[in-house]
């Protein structure tokens, strides 16, 4: 994932065919769209499965009742977690003024949710008096109105052993060696690789890695898990004790932050 990360692709410019598109996709497990970039706001929104979305510093997990909101000029690449269908709806720079400047993650309600898959059929060139057309100020304002900003995505740290570090974790959850013991594996020191993780992420290693297992619970829950099968895989001794770690970062149980929203 390092390489992957820390790619940089050149700036093409593409004008949409109108100031709002919409356009979908179905993946298969593993499956990726390699890193890119659009000079337009994209929204990603997985309408089955779990997409993860990464960018080079930071990576989100959506499950279908939420939405990422990546800026113009964005670079990320998207895993397929499951077998996943998602849609994209990719707004020009001025369309309309509260475009976020920074990522952001959406909720996704029911309405929401249910007009982007109907407005899906008419593609991106839609007529300008389809009911497409006549259904884009509805769509931005159910956008506007979905903004989650006290969700925030996992952040990566840029130096290559924390790096590492962040990507055995993500790839073994349930492992709990301290950053002392990490020093002892990477050879550095624990209280510094401690003050650099905190200097690079913003977070401390131990409130990191409650994020980001956190992150692991919801895709394995959006696919099916048990909250006692997911407790137990990620380390945690009871499913009492995932459920309060959960609450303590979402604000909601699992299950009610699984479920799309009713708007």
């Amino acid at each position: 994932m390092k390489e992957l990360l820390l790619r940089r692709y050149p700036e093409t410019r593409r004008h949409l065919p109108r100031d709002v598109t919409l356009g979908g996709m179905e993946c298969e497990d593993g499956e990726r769209q390699p890193w890119h970039q659009h000079q337009h706001g994209h929204v990603v929104m997985a309408l089955r499965g779990v997409v993860r979305v990464l960018t080079p510093a930071h990576t989100w997990t959506l499950p279908a009742s939420r939405a990422l909101w990546l800026p113009p000029n964005t670079p990320h690449e998207l895993h397929a977690v499951g077998r996943m269908q998602f849609c994209t709806i990719s707004i020009e720079p001025g369309t309309v003024s509260w475009l976020w400047p920074n990522a952001l993650v959406l909720t996704v309600g029911p309405l929401l949710r249910e007009l982007a898959v109907d407005m899906l059929s008419d593609g991106f060139h839609y007529a300008p008096d389809s009911r497409t057309a006549l259904s884009i100020p509805l769509l931005l304002r159910l956008l506007c109105e979905a903004a989650a900003p006290g969700e925030h995505g996992l952040p990566l740290p840029s130096s290559a052993k924390l790096l590492a570090i962040c990507e055995h974790m993500m790839m073994a959850p349930a492992t709990d060696y301290s950053l002392e013991r990490w020093g002892e594996e990477l050879g550095a020191s624990g209280k510094t690789l401690a003050r650099r993780f905190k200097d690079e992420t913003g977070m401390t290693f131990g409130r990191w890695c409650q994020h980001m297992r956190a992150s692991e619970a919801i895709t394995r829950l959006a696919l099916g898990a048990s909250v006692g099968d997911v407790a137990l895989a990620l380390g945690y001794q009871s499913p009492s004790a995932f459920i309060v770690m959960f609450k303590r970062l979402f604000g909601r149980a699992p299950q009610q932050y699984l479920a799309v929203a009713e708007r």
